[in-house]
């Protein structure tokens, strides 16, 4: 399934303009890189940004795509999430804080904020004599509609 937010043409992504204003040098592969990133509305590992990638190019390998990962996850422009799957997957680095919700059953990932949660991390910080600069949470779940059904199995 692929997830992706619609672009206009000859428009620079985000991630493009971050590339630029470290100095990278964008070949025209990195930019199809860049740009399938840029309209990811999940959070893809190396294989399935391929897969979009050789989509728009069928000459670019698959090395090329893990090295551009790489490279953009060295310069802070992407960033790298282990969802307990065992494979690494990406998002642009986002403009807002968000937190994540990962389904145990098909991987879904939900992107949520709570200004609750956040008040409560920097107080717990604060009362163990921290000031709270940075953190990520992720939680992992199950559907209620499945632990239901498990329950009347029993």
């Amino acid at each position: 399934m692929t997830a992706l937010k619609s672009m206009p043409a000859g428009k620079s992504t985000d991630i493009e303009k971050r590339c630029a204003a470290t100095g990278m040098r964008m070949t025209e592969q990195r930019r199809v890189v860049a740009r399938v990133l840029a309209q990811a509305l999940d959070h893809p590992d190396v294989e399935e940004l391929y897969r979009r990638c050789v989509a728009v190019d069928d000459k670019i390998s698959i090395s090329t795509v893990y090295r551009t990962v790489k490279l953009f996850e060295d310069a802070g422009i992407i960033e790298r999430h282990d969802f307990r799957e065992g494979r690494a997957r990406y998002e642009q680095v986002p403009e807002s804080h968000h937190d994540h919700l990962i389904n145990l059953r098909d991987g879904t990932v939900i992107e949520f904020s709570s200004e609750e949660i956040e008040k409560l991390q920097a107080e717990i910080a604060r009362r163990l004599g921290y000031r709270l600069v940075d953190h990520r949470l992720e939680l992992y779940c199950v559907p209620l509609d499945e632990k239901s059904r498990d329950n009347d199995r029993t």
